[in-house]
Protein backbone atom coordinates (compact mmCIF):
# COMPACT_ATOMS: atom_id res chain seq x y z
CA UNK A 1 0.00 0.00 0.00
CA UNK A 2 1.38 3.29 -1.20
CA UNK A 3 1.69 6.15 1.20
CA UNK A 4 -0.83 8.27 -1.00
CA UNK A 5 -3.35 5.34 0.27
CA UNK A 6 -2.52 5.13 3.88
CA UNK A 7 -3.02 9.04 3.90
CA UNK A 8 -6.25 9.19 1.95
CA UNK A 9 -7.16 6.16 4.62
CA UNK A 10 -6.17 8.37 7.22
CA UNK A 11 -8.29 11.49 6.53
CA UNK A 12 -11.26 9.56 6.00
CA UNK A 13 -11.26 7.53 9.28
CA UNK A 14 -10.53 10.91 11.02
CA UNK A 15 -12.80 12.89 9.18
CA UNK A 16 -15.71 9.99 10.00
CA UNK A 17 -14.80 9.58 13.70
CA UNK A 18 -12.98 13.08 14.98
CA UNK A 19 -10.06 12.91 17.07
CA UNK A 20 -9.68 10.67 20.67
CA UNK A 21 -6.34 12.02 22.55
CA UNK A 22 -5.03 14.00 25.02
CA UNK A 23 -4.61 17.94 24.40
CA UNK A 24 -0.92 17.46 25.48
CA UNK A 25 -0.55 14.38 22.58
CA UNK A 26 2.48 14.36 20.56
CA UNK A 27 2.57 15.15 16.28
CA UNK A 28 5.47 13.23 14.38
CA UNK A 29 5.80 15.62 11.57
CA UNK A 30 6.72 12.58 9.18
CA UNK A 31 3.68 10.37 10.11
CA UNK A 32 1.02 11.30 7.58
CA UNK A 33 -1.98 9.96 9.86
CA UNK A 34 -1.14 11.88 12.76
CA UNK A 35 -0.66 15.10 10.59
CA UNK A 36 -4.60 14.78 9.85
CA UNK A 37 -5.39 14.24 12.93
CA UNK A 38 -3.68 17.13 14.48
CA UNK A 39 -4.85 19.27 12.11
CA UNK A 40 -8.52 17.96 12.23
CA UNK A 41 -8.68 18.60 15.90
CA UNK A 42 -8.17 22.40 15.49
CA UNK A 43 -10.34 22.37 12.70
CA UNK A 44 -13.11 21.03 14.77
CA UNK A 45 -11.85 22.69 18.29
CA UNK A 46 -14.48 24.22 20.53
CA UNK A 47 -12.28 27.02 20.74
CA UNK A 48 -13.82 28.16 17.45
CA UNK A 49 -17.15 29.21 17.10
CA UNK A 50 -20.10 27.21 15.96
CA UNK A 51 -20.30 29.73 12.77
CA UNK A 52 -16.72 29.20 11.62
CA UNK A 53 -16.29 25.57 11.91
CA UNK A 54 -19.58 25.40 9.92
CA UNK A 55 -17.42 27.49 7.15
CA UNK A 56 -15.50 23.96 7.03
CA UNK A 57 -17.71 22.30 4.87
CA UNK A 58 -16.99 24.63 2.17
CA UNK A 59 -13.20 26.21 2.83
CA UNK A 60 -12.18 22.36 3.85
CA UNK A 61 -9.10 23.65 6.03
CA UNK A 62 -7.87 19.93 6.82
CA UNK A 63 -7.84 18.59 3.26
CA UNK A 64 -6.56 21.77 2.26
CA UNK A 65 -3.70 22.09 4.72
CA UNK A 66 -2.68 18.63 4.14
CA UNK A 67 -3.00 19.36 0.37
CA UNK A 68 -0.50 22.38 0.95
CA UNK A 69 2.03 19.94 3.24
CA UNK A 70 1.73 22.03 6.66
CA UNK A 71 3.74 19.52 9.02
CA UNK A 72 3.96 20.85 13.17
CA UNK A 73 7.67 21.90 13.12
CA UNK A 74 7.16 24.68 9.89
CA UNK A 75 7.56 28.43 10.35
CA UNK A 76 4.41 29.76 9.05
CA UNK A 77 3.19 32.99 7.71
CA UNK A 78 -0.55 33.48 6.94
CA UNK A 79 -0.83 36.59 4.89
CA UNK A 80 -3.90 39.13 6.35
CA UNK A 81 -5.97 36.61 8.28
CA UNK A 82 -8.54 39.31 8.93
CA UNK A 83 -10.78 40.35 12.03
CA UNK A 84 -11.59 36.36 12.35
CA UNK A 85 -8.27 34.80 11.60
CA UNK A 86 -10.17 32.02 10.11
CA UNK A 87 -7.32 29.72 9.53
CA UNK A 88 -5.08 31.41 12.36
CA UNK A 89 -7.59 29.05 14.79
CA UNK A 90 -6.25 26.21 13.38
CA UNK A 91 -2.78 26.58 11.94
CA UNK A 92 -1.32 28.71 15.10
CA UNK A 93 -2.25 25.97 17.61
CA UNK A 94 -1.16 23.10 15.47
CA UNK A 95 2.40 24.83 15.02
CA UNK A 96 2.45 26.16 18.50
CA UNK A 97 4.70 23.74 20.12
CA UNK A 98 7.30 22.86 17.78
CA UNK A 99 7.28 25.64 14.83
CA UNK A 100 6.28 29.52 14.84
CA UNK A 101 3.56 31.39 13.20
CA UNK A 102 3.54 34.72 12.04
CA UNK A 103 0.12 36.99 10.86
CA UNK A 104 0.95 39.59 8.56
CA UNK A 105 -1.82 41.89 9.14
CA UNK A 106 -2.96 45.11 8.25
CA UNK A 107 -1.24 48.45 8.91
CA UNK A 108 -1.20 48.97 12.43
CA UNK A 109 -1.44 52.91 11.44
CA UNK A 110 -4.01 52.39 8.80
CA UNK A 111 -6.97 54.84 8.48
CA UNK A 112 -9.36 52.37 6.57
CA UNK A 113 -11.93 51.66 9.14
CA UNK A 114 -12.44 48.61 7.87
CA UNK A 115 -8.97 47.73 8.63
CA UNK A 116 -9.17 48.91 12.08
CA UNK A 117 -12.02 47.30 13.48
CA UNK A 118 -9.86 43.89 11.68
CA UNK A 119 -7.06 44.43 13.64
CA UNK A 120 -8.51 45.10 16.72
CA UNK A 121 -11.28 42.17 16.13
CA UNK A 122 -7.58 40.03 15.58
CA UNK A 123 -5.57 41.62 18.68
CA UNK A 124 -8.61 40.87 20.92
CA UNK A 125 -9.18 37.17 19.51
CA UNK A 126 -5.17 36.51 20.36
CA UNK A 127 -5.36 38.15 24.11
CA UNK A 128 -8.51 35.52 24.42
CA UNK A 129 -6.74 32.52 24.55
CA UNK A 130 -2.98 33.09 25.10
CA UNK A 131 -2.76 29.14 25.79
CA UNK A 132 -3.23 29.20 21.93
CA UNK A 133 -1.95 32.11 20.70
CA UNK A 134 1.29 33.54 23.00
CA UNK A 135 3.09 32.83 20.00
CA UNK A 136 1.68 34.43 17.53
CA UNK A 137 4.07 37.19 16.33
CA UNK A 138 2.10 39.71 14.04
CA UNK A 139 3.93 41.41 11.22
CA UNK A 140 2.26 44.26 8.93
CA UNK A 141 1.78 43.65 5.15
CA UNK A 142 0.94 46.92 3.95
CA UNK A 143 2.74 48.10 0.68
CA UNK A 144 4.66 49.87 -0.79
CA UNK A 145 6.49 50.71 2.82
CA UNK A 146 6.13 47.52 5.13
CA UNK A 147 6.89 44.10 3.41
CA UNK A 148 9.17 42.87 6.19
CA UNK A 149 6.46 39.89 7.06
CA UNK A 150 9.21 37.65 8.65
CA UNK A 151 13.13 37.95 8.60
CA UNK A 152 13.96 36.81 5.00
CA UNK A 153 14.75 33.38 3.85
CA UNK A 154 13.31 31.48 7.38
CA UNK A 155 9.46 30.63 6.45
CA UNK A 156 9.15 27.05 5.70
CA UNK A 157 5.35 28.44 4.23
CA UNK A 158 3.43 31.61 3.29
CA UNK A 159 -0.36 30.96 2.96
CA UNK A 160 -2.95 33.24 1.84
CA UNK A 161 -6.79 32.62 1.85
CA UNK A 162 -9.17 34.87 -0.94
CA UNK A 163 -6.91 37.41 -0.60
CA UNK A 164 -5.51 37.93 -4.37
CA UNK A 165 -8.67 40.24 -5.43
CA UNK A 166 -7.86 42.60 -2.58
CA UNK A 167 -4.52 43.16 -3.80
CA UNK A 168 -4.99 43.30 -7.09
CA UNK A 169 -7.64 45.95 -6.89
CA UNK A 170 -5.24 47.80 -4.87
CA UNK A 171 -2.48 47.13 -7.00
CA UNK A 172 -0.47 45.45 -4.54
CA UNK A 173 -0.21 41.65 -5.54
CA UNK A 174 3.27 41.94 -7.35
CA UNK A 175 4.83 43.50 -4.30
CA UNK A 176 2.93 40.83 -2.16
CA UNK A 177 3.89 38.21 -3.56
CA UNK A 178 7.53 39.62 -4.09
CA UNK A 179 7.44 39.50 0.07
CA UNK A 180 5.91 36.35 0.25
CA UNK A 181 9.30 34.85 -1.89
CA UNK A 182 11.68 37.00 -0.15
CA UNK A 183 10.64 35.38 3.35
CA UNK A 184 10.95 31.97 1.93
CA UNK A 185 13.94 29.59 2.19
CA UNK A 186 14.44 27.98 -0.93
CA UNK A 187 12.41 25.23 -1.31
CA UNK A 188 9.73 26.73 0.90
CA UNK A 189 6.40 26.77 0.11
CA UNK A 190 3.45 29.33 -1.21
CA UNK A 191 -0.50 28.09 -0.97
CA UNK A 192 -2.81 30.42 -2.23
CA UNK A 193 -6.91 29.75 -2.50
CA UNK A 194 -8.31 32.55 -4.27
CA UNK A 195 -12.77 32.99 -5.56
CA UNK A 196 -12.03 31.59 -9.36
CA UNK A 197 -13.23 32.99 -12.10
CA UNK A 198 -14.36 32.02 -15.76
CA UNK A 199 -11.69 31.30 -17.63
CA UNK A 200 -13.61 32.42 -21.10
CA UNK A 201 -14.32 35.66 -19.20
CA UNK A 202 -11.00 38.19 -19.53
CA UNK A 203 -9.18 38.96 -16.31
CA UNK A 204 -10.18 42.56 -14.93
CA UNK A 205 -6.56 43.54 -13.38
CA UNK A 206 -8.56 45.18 -10.92
CA UNK A 207 -10.76 42.11 -9.87
CA UNK A 208 -13.40 43.99 -9.22
CA UNK A 209 -15.59 40.98 -8.89
CA UNK A 210 -13.65 38.88 -6.42
CA UNK A 211 -13.14 36.58 -9.08
CA UNK A 212 -9.99 35.40 -10.05
CA UNK A 213 -8.74 33.78 -13.45
CA UNK A 214 -6.37 30.74 -12.71
CA UNK A 215 -4.24 31.35 -15.47
CA UNK A 216 -3.72 34.81 -14.21
CA UNK A 217 -2.97 33.85 -10.75
CA UNK A 218 -0.31 31.48 -11.91
CA UNK A 219 0.86 34.05 -13.94
CA UNK A 220 1.61 36.46 -10.85
CA UNK A 221 2.80 34.19 -8.90
CA UNK A 222 5.38 32.95 -11.56
CA UNK A 223 6.65 36.68 -12.38
CA UNK A 224 7.43 36.99 -8.80
CA UNK A 225 9.87 34.24 -9.10
CA UNK A 226 7.64 31.21 -7.87
CA UNK A 227 7.05 27.81 -9.75
CA UNK A 228 3.32 26.00 -9.97
CA UNK A 229 3.54 22.38 -8.02
CA UNK A 230 0.32 21.40 -8.11
CA UNK A 231 -3.51 22.26 -8.26
CA UNK A 232 -6.05 21.14 -6.83
CA UNK A 233 -9.82 21.06 -6.64
CA UNK A 234 -10.77 20.45 -2.87
CA UNK A 235 -12.18 23.56 -2.89
CA UNK A 236 -13.93 23.82 -6.10
CA UNK A 237 -17.64 24.53 -6.59
CA UNK A 238 -19.30 23.67 -9.82
CA UNK A 239 -22.28 25.22 -8.85
CA UNK A 240 -20.74 28.68 -8.66
CA UNK A 241 -20.85 30.42 -12.46
CA UNK A 242 -18.96 33.06 -11.06
CA UNK A 243 -21.18 35.66 -12.57
CA UNK A 244 -23.38 37.30 -9.90
CA UNK A 245 -24.77 40.79 -9.06
CA UNK A 246 -22.98 41.73 -6.23
CA UNK A 247 -19.61 39.71 -7.54
CA UNK A 248 -18.41 36.84 -5.14
CA UNK A 249 -19.71 38.78 -2.27
CA UNK A 250 -23.67 37.70 -3.53
CA UNK A 251 -22.41 34.36 -2.13
CA UNK A 252 -22.52 33.08 1.10
CA UNK A 253 -21.20 34.16 3.70
CA UNK A 254 -21.58 37.81 2.57
CA UNK A 255 -25.26 37.66 1.00
CA UNK A 256 -24.57 41.38 0.18
CA UNK A 257 -28.19 41.54 -1.56
CA UNK A 258 -29.97 40.42 1.27
CA UNK A 259 -33.30 38.42 1.12
CA UNK A 260 -32.95 38.79 -2.47
CA UNK A 261 -32.66 35.31 -4.30
CA UNK A 262 -31.27 34.60 -0.76
CA UNK A 263 -32.47 30.81 -1.31
CA UNK A 264 -30.70 30.42 -4.21
CA UNK A 265 -27.50 31.84 -3.30
CA UNK A 266 -27.35 29.43 -0.55
CA UNK A 267 -28.14 26.45 -1.87
CA UNK A 268 -24.64 27.72 -4.39
CA UNK A 269 -22.87 27.57 -1.03
CA UNK A 270 -19.36 29.81 -1.53
CA UNK A 271 -17.54 30.61 -4.41
CA UNK A 272 -15.81 28.37 -6.55
CA UNK A 273 -12.01 28.29 -5.24
CA UNK A 274 -8.73 27.18 -7.25
CA UNK A 275 -6.09 25.98 -4.66
CA UNK A 276 -2.41 25.99 -5.88
CA UNK A 277 0.74 25.38 -4.68
CA UNK A 278 4.20 26.89 -5.19
CA UNK A 279 7.32 26.58 -4.73
CA UNK A 280 10.10 29.00 -4.41
CA UNK A 281 12.98 27.46 -6.34
CA UNK A 282 15.98 25.79 -4.40
CA UNK A 283 19.51 27.42 -4.63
Amino acid sequence: MTKRHILAMALSLSLTCGPTFADDTELTPDDGGSAVIGIEKWAGGDHRSEANRTRNQYRHPVETLLFLGLKPDMTVVELWPGGSGWYTEIIAPYVRGQGAFYAAGFDRETEVEYFKRANKAYAGKLAARPDLYDHVRVTELAPPEKLDIAPAGTVDMVVTFRNLHNWMGRGQAEAVLEAAYRALKPGGILGLVEHRGNADTPQDPAAKSGYVNEDYAIKLAEDAGFQLVAKSEINANSKDDADHPAGVWTLPPSLRLGDEDRAAYQAIGESDRMTLKFMKPGE
